[in-house]
């Protein structure tokens, strides 16, 4: 079969045969992009295209073999384990199975979401576009690579909320001892969160923050800020991060446990992107006015590029606009896809 003839059902199932992860521990970002590519205008050949040459370039590799069934006595004894991502997926397929899509998310994000650093947010990734695909057997995946590559952040005990304001919470960053000399020990960015995390001073940061039902979209406009201030990699992960949680938190009771864990994970971030100075009101609208072409052309771009990251940004920055209305994502996009200088 040719891959102008492949539809995307059977190109989801493939890319679902391969481990989440590829040499040396990077996310494995292929059935992610399948459901953005779609949703930007990809047709069935190109989509399979993509992931034919992705899959050989990242030198892509099936899931390792099944060690032993988790159970729902066990499932939390072996969290963080890459060696059970095919025991975790099949304990979490078979869950959706017996108790449906709500239940087996109201019943194992609770313990997931103080791990969502896990593989430098990509289980929230791929979960949020499972349930954009309306897909189990993904959203099982997700669940299981959720699991499999779990990454504890501090437990905030004690520490009660000072600021309502998610920028103020980064700029404090800077003075936590050890965040301007650490040796995250590789370039890998969950490796970055973790030793940052792992900072003494570092687990007040979590609780800082007070959170309400504005703070997401707070949260957008300072991740916006950061990427167009800076067109970091880490900085363009938490404007495609906070697409992901908003399509995530329909399924949650309320936001904090997600967003808090969330916003510690961006704070560790902080060092990695260079401390940076957020763009001023008046340097925000200069850029808002920039002519970026429309998103059609910019949506084309995406489509023909083989990076994931040109792909993501552009599909999240163009959902995001929709709902917060504002044209700096476009401007962004265009910038990271080389149409506006």
């Amino acid at each position: 079969m040719t891959t102008a003839t492949v539809p995307l059902s059977d190109t989801m199932a493939a890319a679902r045969r391969d481990s989440a992860e590829f040499p040396v521990l990077l996310a494995n970002h292929a059935p992610m992009i399948l459901v953005a590519m779609r949703r930007l205008g990809a047709p069935d050949a190109r989509i399979a295209a993509w992931f034919a040459q992705y899959r050989q370039a990242k030198k892509l590799y099936p899931m390792p073999a099944p060690v032993a069934p988790i159970t729902g006595a066990d499932w939390l004894d072996h969290l963080g384990d890459r060696s059970r991502e095919a025991d975790y997926r099949a304990f979490m397929r078979a869950e959706i199975h017996r108790l449906g899509r709500a239940a087996t998310l109201r019943r194992y994000l609770p313990a997931l979401l103080p791990g969502i650093g896990a593989s430098a947010t990509h289980p929230l990734m791929r979960i949020a576009y499972a349930l954009l695909a309306d897909d189990d057997d993904e959203i099982g995946a997700a669940l299981g690579y959720w699991a499999a590559c779990f990454l504890p952040l501090p437990v905030c005990t004690g520490q009660r909320p000072d600021t309502d304001d998610p920028l103020a919470v980064l700029a404090g960053v800077g003075a936590i001892p050890g965040a301007r000399d650490y040796d995250p020990g590789s370039h890998l960015l969950w490796h970055h969160i973790r030793t940052v995390a792992a900072l003494p001073e570092f687990a007040p940061v979590g609780g800082r923050l007070e959170i309400g039902q504005g703070t997401l979209a707070q949260m957008a406009a300072v991740g916006l800020n950061l990427y167009a201030a800076t067109l970091d990699f880490a900085a363009l992960h938490v404007v495609t991060g906070l697409h992901w949680c908003r399509l995530l938190l329909p399924w949650l009771d309320g936001p904090e446990p997600l967003l808090r864990p969330y916003w510690q994970v961006v704070a560790a971030l902080v060092p990695y992107i260079g401390f940076p100075d957020p763009l001023t009101p008046a340097e925000l609208d200069e850029m808002r006015r920039l002519p970026a072409p429309p998103w059609e052309e910019i949506a084309r771009k995406a489509i023909a590029s083989e990076d994931e990251h040109d792909i993501s940004l552009t599909f999240s920055a163009r959902e995001e606009e929709k709902i917060y209305g504002d044209p700096l994502y476009r401007v962004v996009a265009a910038r990271r896809l080389g149409l506006l200088s």
